[in-house]
């Protein structure tokens, strides 16, 4: 079985059925270009094996870590097993302070991000304006970090797999007829309130909203099946009207506030 390696916010984990049951059968190549935890990524590479796939992010650290997970997944191993941090605010400021100053070891980063992500406060990623990670201590009562066995399964999924740090502007142009993609960028805001959407220091805007929607349109006129998730409300479903739009719900657990978690509508587009 494979797992996702991260939490990460927007996880599909809670909707894996929903996409999964929407996956056309047959396809050349898959592309991902928010890859973020990867839950459909891993789920399908369990499903199906390992799929021919390119896969990205703009994130740069995310992008090392999962290169690193497939290349040099018996190094990663013993860096996790010997950093010797405890579930404790001490060592994770330390770590934290450690891996935002760590440019020279991407070992080192990647065996630091999972550490950060897992106790972590509700496994978010998230950067400040300065581009430095400040994501605060989650104090878990016990946390666990990936089993080596679920690494060696991870680098399996993703043996033959592009993994490209770069913006999705880019990254979606090898997709041709017969490959499928899955789109899932940071969700439009349904509320005031809701504004988890900084994946990166830049954080995702409406223009960005609309230029996927412009990518989206050139991978449909190129014959690529598409699917897209997003926030459920009027503008992101105007601007996907030409396609199939479906609304499901789906539970949202990483939130700052136990009482806005629940389940909210998202939508789910496709070109098929």
């Amino acid at each position: 079985m494979a797992i996702p390696i991260l939490k990460w916010a927007g996880g599909k984990r809670q909707i894996i059925g929903e996409l999964i049951e929407r996956i056309p059968p047959d396809f050349h190549t898959y592309h991902e270009p928010f890859l973020g935890g990867g839950a459909l990524f891993f789920k399908l590479c369990e499903l199906r094996g390992a799929v021919r796939a390119v896969i990205s992010d703009i994130n740069p650290d995310l992008i090392m870590l999962y290169q690193i997970i497939r290349d040099q997944k018996d190094e990663l191993v013993t860096y996790l097993h010997e950093m010797g941090l405890g579930n404790n605010r001490n060592d994770y400021y330390k770590a934290r302070e450690i891996y935002n100053s760590a440019t020279e070891n991407p070992l080192m980063k990647s065996a630091l991000l999972i550490y950060l992500n897992r106790h972590g406060f509700n496994g978010l990623y998230r950067l400040n304006s300065s581009g430095r990670y400040n994501v605060p201590f989650g104090r878990y009562t016990n946390p666990s970090l990936p089993s080596d066995l679920e690494i060696s399964r991870a680098s399996q999924c993703l043996s033959r797999s592009s993994i490209r740090q770069g913006d999705f502007r880019t990254t979606l142009s090898d997709a041709g007829v017969g490959d499928f993609a899955y789109l899932d960028p940071p969700y439009m805001p349904v509320s005031a309130t809701a504004r988890f959407t900084s994946y990166s220091s830049l954080g995702f805007t409406w223009k960005d909203q609309k230029d996927l929607a412009k990518v989206v349109e050139g991978l449909d006129r190129k014959g690529v099946k598409f699917m897209l998730s997003n926030a459920a409300n009027d503008e992101i479903e105007e601007l996907y009207s030409s396609y199939r739009v479906e609304k499901i719900l789906a539970r949202r657990n990483i939130n700052s506030k136990p009482d806005g978690r629940g389940k909210i509508p998202e939508l789910i587009v496709r070109n098929y």
